[in-house]
C-alpha cells in the first residue's frame, strides 16, 4: 500500500478533521467544570479543599460527589451538542441548574455541612445521593 494513500484514506481524513474539533470540545467542556466547582466551592458554607487537605473523608467524599454531580450533565450536554457554542449555552444552563439544585439539597438536608464538617461519613453519603440523584434527573431532561 502505498504511504500517500493511506493518508489520503476517509478515515485519517475524518479523524484529521475531527481530532482537532474533539479536543476544543473536551476542553470548553473541561474549563465549564472547573468553573462550576469553584462556584459550588464559594457557595457552600464549609470549605472543602481545607477540610480535605486536613484528612476530612466525608468532606472527601462530599466534594467527589459534587464533581461527579457536576460532569454528569456536562457530559450529556457535550454529547448533545455539535459546536463549541452549543456546549458552553447548554453547559452553562446545566451548570446554573445543578448549583441551585444542590444549593437546595444543602437547604434541605439542613445540619448536613456541621456533619461533615466534624467527619460524618454518613452525612456526606446522603448528600452525595442527593446529588447524584438530581444529576441523573437534569441529564435525563436534557435528551428528553
Amino acid at each position: 500500500m502505498d504511504p500517500s494513500n493511506a493518508l489520503s484514506s476517509p478515515e485519517v481524513q475524518a479523524f484529521a478533521s475531527g481530532f482537532p474539533v474533539m479536543l476544543l470540545h473536551l476542553a470548553v467542556t473541561l474549563v465549564l467544570l472547573g468553573a462550576g466547582a469553584v462556584l459550588y466551592s464559594l457557595m457552600t458554607p464549609w470549605r472543602e479543599v481545607t477540610l480535605i487537605r486536613q484528612g476530612n473523608a466525608a468532606a472527601a467524599l462530599a466534594f467527589g460527589g459534587v464533581l461527579v454531580g457536576l460532569a454528569v450533565p456536562l457530559a450529556v450536554s457535550l454529547s448533545v451538542s455539535t459546536t463549541a457554542r452549543d456546549i458552553v449555552i447548554w453547559g452553562v444552563a446545566t451548570l446554573v441548574i445543578q448549583l441551585l439544585c444542590f444549593r437546595l439539597v444543602d437547604l434541605v438536608l439542613t445540619g448536613l455541612p456541621q456533619r461533615i464538617e466534624k467527619g460524618e461519613m454518613s452525612a456526606a453519603v446522603v448528600l452525595v445521593g442527593a446529588k447524584l440523584a438530581t444529576a441523573l434527573v437534569l441529564a435525563a431532561a436534557l435528551t428528553g
